[in-house]
């Protein structure tokens, strides 16, 4: 099993509304998993947010939390429900309705990664799969919601930037209609997990770094903006998705020449970012 559920970085002084996460960046992937699948060690990342824990690695020095995920997507989806059970790989599960995102083989235990290439040989016990949701999934999230209560209760209103990677094939299509090809796709479901004066926000940051950005198309926001986004009560929800050619080779899974260069960029974004909000806190007395 992964060794631990999730890591916090936090800042020293924690000055910001933010909070940072990367649910799908974990890349302990232990024997007793391996052995299991029918992938080779390399094939099995393919669906992971490789280093995008590194990319925003830098964001507790401008005052915000990071949450990272130890477990990998493959292992568990901590960007899914945890009971978005898959009835074609876990034994003892009823299938309920129609759930594309089961149907496909990608729920909270995923059946396939990245091009529909399936994991498993057989089946897992229905006892694998809550182990798995009860030594990962909740304790992931249920730190996530501890750093944005934290985050409403000093600064009246909570922000998660949900961090992400797209492959570069995923933009193909928009590419092909004559529009400019987005490095980066933000996903608020339509309005739905963030005001739009935080998006605003986050959408001029990436355009100030030289970022191409779009919303909500291919990548509107899944299970954690969906959850966790409830801007009535003020805490907002952006899903952030980031070409991964930009900054890795995606065949080796390897950081590429331009690694430090766009981490370069991405810090001064999550500069701007972190900053949401800051200006209406009272000033201190003199």
């Amino acid at each position: 099993m992964p060794k631990v559920a999730y890591e916090v970085m936090h800042p020293e002084k924690r000055s910001s509304c933010v909070v940072f996460a990367s649910p799908h960046s974990g890349r302990d992937y232990p024997w007793s998993f391996l052995r299991r699948t029918q992938l080779d060690e390399k094939t099995i990342r393919s669906s992971e947010d490789a280093f995008v824990d590194r990319l925003f690695d830098v964001a507790p020095q401008f005052g915000a939390p990071l949450l990272t995920a130890g477990a990998p997507r493959a292992f568990v989806d901590l960007n899914r429900s945890s009971d978005e059970l898959d009835p074609a790989l876990i034994e003892g599960v009823r299938r309920q309705g129609h759930n594309p995102r089961i149907a496909s083989g990608l729920g909270v235990i995923p059946r396939v990664v990245a091009n529909g290439r399936v994991i498993y040989r057989g089946k897992l016990s229905r006892r694998e799969a809550d182990r798995r949701i009860d030594l990962y999934w909740h304790p992931y999230h249920h730190m996530l919601q501890k750093l944005l209560d934290g985050a409403h209760r000093s600064h009246g209103q909570a922000v998660l930037i949900d961090c992400h990677s797209m492959p570069h094939e995923a933009m193909d299509g928009i590419a092909r209609s004559g529009m400019a090809r987005p490095d980066v796709v933000l996903g608020d479901r339509f309005g739905a997990a963030s005001g739009g004066e935080i998006v605003d926000i986050v959408e001029a940051a990436f355009t100030s770094a030289g970022f191409t950005v779009a919303r909500n198309a291919p990548f509107a926001g899944a299970y954690v903006t969906q959850a966790y986004g409830r801007p009535s009560r003020n805490q907002h929800a952006v899903q952030v998705e980031i070409d991964r050619s930009l900054y890795m080779n995606e065949r080796l899974i390897r950081p590429n020449a331009d690694f430090d260069a766009v981490r370069a960029r991405l810090g001064r974004v999550i500069a701007e970012i972190s900053s949401i909000g800051q200006s209406r806190l009272p000033l201190a007395a003199e």
